[in-house]
């Protein structure tokens, strides 16, 4: 199957640009609440990555998320969640304001920061915002990768359900896959250019053995069959996914931390 017949060059490359341009902004996580804690959560997060992607008991309400520790500042946190900063609390026990229930983690006394948890907690508040940090802090790189895989092969699971129609579907799939992959490489911190694009349309590509085998779902069983259809486009999405965090993971490393190609220059803060 031809991936560029079906997309015209002038839309692939504006999707290209849309997807690099959000994933370089430039704002940073933002840790506060109890100085040892944050001292040591700061540490963990800069591990092998861009220092400047973290600060410690910053301006919150220009962050891309906070990451608060111990007991609550409620001013700092209204601050945060006024300007729509997504927040994940860890704390020793009961709720924080402003805080939800799920996004927190809970902190035992004498047991080591669970930074692997907050990790994950921070990943899906962020969801696609994660791209350009994971590509600055390899600590967030694969619970964000996680997170794309998973909310794409669920939009696309619940599009190929919903879509009775065979062939209908086929173009927004295929987009959401491009997007995914795209967004996988760029959180790797590649950048993306002409001479690159064969290998993600090739990774893309790969997803219309699931569809082809979902347009038969529906012949063969004419009452279940869209069930069926869901949960081949979930699977097939989440396959590419995988299959996005292999080959990129497999390419040399950038010679600077992030997506670098005009990302800033285009638009990003």
């Amino acid at each position: 199957m031809n991936l560029k017949g079906r997309l015209a060059p002038l839309a692939l490359y504006e999707l290209v640009k849309e997807e690099r341009k959000g994933a370089g902004h430039r704002r940073p996580i933002a840790i506060g609440g109890a100085d040892e804690l944050v001292a040591e959560l700061a540490k963990a997060f800069r591990a092998g990555g861009d220092a400047g992607a973290v600060v410690e008991q910053g301006a919150a309400a220009r962050a891309a998320a906070l990451v608060w520790l111990g007991p609550p500042d409620e001013g700092v946190l209204r601050t945060a969640s006024r300007a729509g900063v997504p927040i994940v609390g860890v704390s020793e026990g009961g709720g924080l304001p402003y805080v939800l229930d799920t996004d927190l983690v809970s902190l035992v006394p004498g047991r080591p920061l669970p930074v692997g948890e907050i990790v994950r907690r921070l990943a899906r508040v962020l969801g696609t915002d994660g791209v350009g940090l994971a590509a600055r802090l390899p600590v967030l790189r694969e619970a964000v990768i996680d997170e794309l895989i998973r909310s794409s092969s669920r939009r696309n699971g619940l599009i190929g359900a919903a879509v009775f129609v065979p062939g209908v579907d086929l173009p927004v799939l295929l987009l959401n896959q491009l997007r995914l992959v795209l967004r996988i490489a760029l959180a790797h911190g590649h950048e993306l250019d002409a001479s690159r694009l064969p290998e993600v349309l090739a990774v893309v590509g790969a997803g219309f053995g699931f569809r082809s085998v979902a347009r038969e779902l529906l012949d063969l069983v004419p009452v279940a069959g869209w069930v069926l259809k869901g949960g081949v486009a979930y699977g097939g999405t989440k396959a590419i996914g995988e299959a996005a965090r292999k080959r990129f993971a497999s390419w040399p490393p950038p010679s600077d931390r992030g997506p670098t190609l005009s990302a800033n220059s285009e638009g990003g803060h």
